[in-house]
């Protein structure tokens, strides 16, 4: 473990603070959007470096690689910045890097009033994340969410759509809920580990030669199950997320659901799974009903039966959560990295159906499916994006989204055969319901409403600064569909210990 002149990791999490810093500070108005494209445009680069380096970097304790320490000033209180990335932080932190990238550049196009403030709160926002899935120290692991998670109630509460401030009143109220739950479970690990620090390394040591309890894991596992379960909209947790992300603008949208609720997923599968098994095997099948029935079915109905755009892909980004739930719950290896390429594939297309969304909405001045129809005469960059991100969402072969379900349900048919049958079901519901929305905007007749908008004109296609960041993401869930190898080699390695302590107790 080294602290390097050049470090991606920190040089990824201080670029985008450093420079919303400065445009709080008073930047001169030109300089606005060229600091944000730099602030969006470093995260990504690094991201993008670290992966292309990551299989020819050597591995230090447990699989991690880029190791470094930073002093903070807290190390009596065992909390010291140590930043790494095994194969599952990569797969986040390059999810991050690149659903950030698009959401600034589609905020710097977006005309939002306040520009200015609106790029910098994204900024902190964009350091969180990347802070967040870079910490090796479960305490910045923490901290780094909490900084992402602020600015998403200020910009709901802003810059959001109807109903905003019961939304953003609603989201601060359960994701603070969930906060409080998951912090009480990791000060638990750490203060029953007897460990010195925080440090998730240390505490996997700690926890290997001397296992909690029985007893004391069921507890602190519900406890995080619970607390990540809420930050992740598990069912009945689960009404903030459409609310909230019908209200968001559309960038916030994009980070929250493409990668900030991530969050929960990612700290069972790198914390709960590998030092709480008993714990995890103890919940496990209440897990997977809830997720299985409720998430699948329940959300996935629902889901069906909205008529606004934007509601839909919001309800949709729940239902595809319980797949992820269901993997942890089957707790294998296959499993366990089934979820974590489904994390990526899902972080990309809904980023991506949130971002043609409110393009749609642009062209229409409506969310209403009812009131559309016909765009993809006049708009057909327009609908081959959409069309393109629902195969992603429903999980076609050739989308990151395939390989992250293939493996989930490969894996649940040894836990439970008739939860395997709920989620190929749960996959016909999201193939008529993102068809059946494609249809609607997209084709047949264009709807007396919409022709009053467009006044007889075909609606226009769109431009390159909206499409750039779309085809980013479009990219991204293409490359990594046709050789998800670049990931799942990586996120296999990191696996190897988790699964099997967690099978022992099977």
């Amino acid at each position: 473990m080294s602290t390097t002149a050049f470090d991606p990791l920190l040089i990824a999490v201080v670029a985008p603070l450093a420079l919303a810093a400065t445009i709080a500070l008073g930047a001169p108005k030109k300089w606005v959007v060229r600091l944000a494209y730099a602030g969006f445009g470093i995260p990504a680069l690094m991201a993008l470096l670290v992966w292309w380096r990551f299989g020819g970097e050597p591995r230090e304790a447990h699989g991690f690689a880029f190791l470094s320490s930073y002093s903070t000033g807290l190390e009596r209180f065992g909390i010291g910045l140590k930043l790494g990335l095994n194969g599952i932080s990569l797969a986040m932190f390059v999810l991050a890097g690149l659903v950030g990238l698009a959401a600034g550049l589609y905020a710097i196009q977006s005309g939002a009033e306040r520009l200015k403030t609106y790029l910098l709160l994204l900024l902190v926002m964009q350091a969180g994340l990347m802070g967040m899935f870079a910490s090796v120290d479960i305490f910045f692991f923490y901290f780094f969410h909490e900084l992402a998670l602020i600015p998403t109630f200020i910009m709901v509460g802003i810059w959001g759509g109807r109903d905003r401030s019961y939304a953003a009143m609603t989201m601060t109220i359960y994701l603070t809920a969930g906060a409080m739950l998951s912090l009480l479970g990791l000060i638990a690990i750490y203060v029953k580990s007897g460990a010195s620090s925080f440090d998730l390394l240390v505490l996997r040591d700690a926890l290997a030669s001397r296992p909690l309890g029985e007893t004391l894991q069921r507890h602190v596992f519900g406890l995080l199950l619970f607390g990540f379960g809420i930050l992740v909209s598990l069912w009945p947790f689960h009404s903030w997320a459409p609310l909230g992300y019908g209200a968001a603008p559309s960038s916030a949208a994009m980070l929250h659901a493409g990668v900030l609720k991530k969050f929960g997923l990612y700290g069972l599968i790198q914390i709960a799974l590998p030092l709480l098994p008993f714990g995890a095997v103890h919940w496990s099948h209440p897990l997977a009903l809830v997720a299985g029935v409720g998430n699948v079915l329940v959300i996935g109905l629902v889901t069906m039966a909205q008529r606004d755009l934007k509601q839909m892909v919001g309800y949709s980004s729940v239902m595809h959560m319980g797949y992820a739930f269901l993997g942890i719950a089957a707790g294998t290896a296959m499993g366990v990295g089934g979820v974590v390429l489904l994390m990526f594939g899902h972080g990309l297309s809904v980023a991506l159906l949130f971002l043609l969304s409110t393009s749609v909405h642009r062209r229409t001045q409506t969310f209403d499916m009812g009131q559309m129809g016909g765009l993809a005469q006049g708009a057909p960059v327009l609908a081959a994006l959409f069309l393109l991100a629902t195969f992603a969402s429903v999980g076609l072969p050739g989308f990151a989204n395939f390989w992250g379900e293939l493996s989930i349900f490969v894996s649940l048919w040894g836990f439970s055969h008739a939860l395997t049958v709920v989620a190929l079901t749960g996959t016909v519901v999201s193939a008529v319901y993102g068809l059946r929305a494609a249809a609607r905007v997209f084709y047949g007749p264009q709807s007396d409403a919409l022709a009053r908008v467009v006044a007889g004109n075909a609606p226009r296609d769109m431009a390159w600064a909206e499409k750039a960041p779309a085809l980013l993401l479009a990219a991204a869930l293409l490359f990594v569909g046709l050789w998800p190898r670049s990931l799942s080699t990586g996120i296999n390695q990191a696996l190897q210990e988790a699964p099997a302590a967690v099978a022992e107790y099977r």
